[in-house]
């Protein structure tokens, strides 16, 4: 059940060029989110309208608390960064649906900003008894979130420069390594998720794709967000799916890329 807040500010650091871990104290939505899900972040600037869609990293449901790992890239976020412990944003969520749970033998995969929903996916796969949780994280070139994210199993980096880990993409390291895997858990860029569809559906793996698009409502009504889907979708009547409501987690053969 979402609802519309406002946050305060427990922490804020820079871990990375440009991004940002964003530690939140709520009253019910840290208790609410499920791993795979986002929040709608409100700019304090009544210019900009529409909330900023950001993926959910953890979720200290004892606390209260909830982090956002996110990207500076425009007005908006550049906004969010400038906050400090005590101040308030105003924040609605949990929005969209989450990954299933199942496997004995998950692999979670994040490119670039795809990369923080990974954490608590792990956490929550290994809370839940999975003992053999495998991720891969794919940077460009500066690593984030390596410590917590390697907490949750092995774990594997993969960097376009070569400079750690495997040189390449995440599917370079999945041979690389000789990985395999009973469900497959993606967030990232489309490229990417197209790769690892055509992985997933040549090794008959189940895949789960978290995808991003840019977002206006966030609730599923203005249809800004959709991603071309394999039936046709009840709301618009054609072959379309809602990235914010129907998703951002799909099935990886339910969607087109």
């Amino acid at each position: 059940m979402k609802s519309r807040e406002f946050a305060v500010v427990a922490e804020q650091t820079e871990i990375a060029s440009g991004i940002f871990s964003l530690w939140l104290e709520t009253e019910s939505i840290a208790k609410e989110a499920v791993p795979g899900q986002f929040v709608s972040v409100y700019s304090k600037d009544k210019s900009r309208m529409l909330p900023r869609p950001i993926s959910i990293c953890e979720a200290d449901k004892e606390n209260g608390k909830l982090r956002l790992v996110y990207r500076v890239v425009g007005e908006g976020t550049d906004e969010f960064s400038h906050l400090t412990k005590g101040d308030q944003l105003e924040i609605i969520g949990p929005m969209g649906n989450g990954f299933p749970l199942k496997g004995e033998k998950p692999l979670l995969m994040g490119g670039g900003i795809g990369v923080p929903p990974m954490v608590q996916l792990g956490k929550t796969l290994k809370a839940n008894g999975c003992t053999q949780v495998q991720t891969i994280a794919g940077y460009r070139d500066e690593l984030f979130l390596t410590e917590e994210l390697g907490a949750s199993g092995a774990f594997y980096v993969a960097t376009e420069d070569g400079s750690a880990g495997t040189k390449g993409n995440v599917l370079d390291a999945v041979r690389e390594q000789g990985i395999e895997a009973d469900v497959i858990y993606a967030c990232g860029p489309k490229p990417m998720l197209r790769a690892i569809k055509a992985y997933a559906e040549e090794k008959g793996i189940e895949c789960y794709l978290s995808m991003e698009e840019r977002m206006a409502c966030g609730i599923g009504a203005c249809l800004a967000c959709v991603c071309q889907s394999k039936e046709k979708d009840e709301h618009s009547q054609v072959h379309n799916k809602r990235v914010c409501k129907d998703g951002p987690v799909f099935l990886s053969t339910e969607v087109e890329l």
